[in-house]
């Protein structure tokens, strides 16, 4: 067969969305034939907590994306996470090899210490892998096999999320009679899909600016090597002009949609906007005000996000490593003075994220809002050799099939 079909599903605070993709499997580089968005239900910074909602939501992308693609039923799909508060570690473990030329089997015994170390019966392992190994405290070793020491380290990276959220999240997709592959950290998948090739393997940070929830990525030696997640985005932003400005949410999205901007100076008191506000009582009516006052309350929301995210950067040793280079994407980041206000806050350089190397998307899905989207099917096309944590017989078997191991020999 010279074509392939690989589906994708973003579940995100926002909408929830499906791809279904034709791959050439001589190229590799994915074409969309399917499309289907629907508004987010259920869900609350990405977690589930309705799943009659997050299954209709789900069922009501995923058909009309079958629609668009010829009707056929597509019945695996490649999923992305940002519930169950997943995180990175980086852990570092050594073995005495006694000086003998390193086989493969030591390279398992250092690994599976890392696994001991690892050994969290409530967390699941979504992504994971060596980041370079070390003879006699020599790091940067890619591959110690055939070598000499009487030390074998390895550092590793590893990514985790809490099982509970994880295992609601599959309930729901299996109820719409589809198997997850895969699962996917979001800022990864996006990364994979706005970032090129020279900022993947330089170093460089992928923020993703959602709706719930703001995320970051690491990459470097065209590594995924660190990344996590705070839990204000896009719909904090809109909450603060309701409030503010004393109008529905509805028009609050409205007004950040249409006149909002990140930088306060770039308004003058000259220009005014109208504003449905809500009266003392309780019946609507419009005022005028100067847009100033807009951009002067979404200024300090996404500036107090940008320096969170800067904070956890510098707490994880990343700054002077991967952190001069910042790529931003998500729905989020369509808004004005983005690029300039993040700039300001992490003193480096920042341009916009757009997903790359994707045939056949839509002038509407070409935004930064579908960078996860377009990066999940890089992801299934590629599919990186990874280490799961699992045992040898069931490496084959797929990813989720240890989940339902799990599930089996737990409830």
């Amino acid at each position: 067969m010279r074509n392939k079909t690989i589906a994708i599903l973003d579940v995100g605070s926002s909408k929830i969305c499906c791809f279904i993709a034709e791959v050439n499997v001589e190229k590799g580089t994915p074409r969309v034939i399917g499309i289907g968005h629907r508004e987010s239900q259920g869900l609350n910074l990405g977690t589930v907590v309705n799943m009659e909602e997050t299954e209709n939501a789900i069922r009501t992308a995923v058909d009309a994306a079958e629609k668009m693609a010829g009707g056929d039923p597509i019945e695996n799909v490649t999923v992305n996470i940002t519930s169950g508060n997943p995180h990175s570690t980086q852990l570092c473990v050594e073995v005495e090899v006694s000086g003998h030329e390193i086989s493969e089997d030591d390279i398992d015994r250092v690994l599976d210490l890392g696994r001991h170390h690892l050994n969290d019966q409530e967390r699941f392992i979504i992504h994971s892998g060596t980041t370079s190994f070390s003879i006699d405290g020599v790091t940067g070793v890619s591959d110690p096999r055939g070598m000499f020491g009487d030390k074998l380290g390895v550092e590793m990276h590893v990514t985790s999320a809490l099982l509970s959220p994880l295992r609601n999240l599959q309930t729901c997709i299996n109820r719409c009679h589809l198997n997850m592959a895969s699962v996917v950290f979001s800022p990864y998948a996006s990364g994979l899909s706005t970032l090129v090739a020279d900022e993947l393997e330089l170093g460089s940070i992928c923020i993703d600016m959602g709706g719930g929830i703001t995320s970051f990525a690491a990459f470097k030696g065209s590594q995924f090597i660190y990344g996590d997640m705070i839990p204000y985005g896009g719909h904090h932003v809109t909450k603060d002009i309701a409030q503010g400005l004393s109008t529905p949410l509805s028009a609050a999205e409205r007004l950040k949609t249409l006149f909002g901007n990140c930088l306060s100076a770039m308004s003058t008191v000259r220009h005014q906007i109208d504003v449905t506000q809500i009266g003392d009582s309780g019946q609507e009516n419009v005022t005028t005000i100067p847009r100033k006052m807009l951009t002067s309350i979404i200024e300090p929301r996404v500036e107090e996000i940008f320096e969170i995210i800067r904070d956890k950067i510098r707490d994880a040793g990343l700054e002077n490593t991967v952190g001069r280079r910042l790529i931003i994407t998500g729905g989020a980041s369509q808004l004005g003075g983005v690029e300039e206000l993040a700039k300001k806050v992490f003193k480096c350089q920042v341009r916009l994220g757009l997903p790359l190397n994707i045939d056949g998307l839509a002038d509407t899905t070409m935004g930064g809002g579908f960078a996860t989207g377009a990066g999940l099917l890089l992801y299934a096309t590629s599919r990186p050799e990874e280490l799961h944590f699992m045992d040898k017989k069931k490496i084959n078997q797929g990813l989720f099939e240890s989940i339902r191991n799990w599930i089996k020999s737990n409830f």
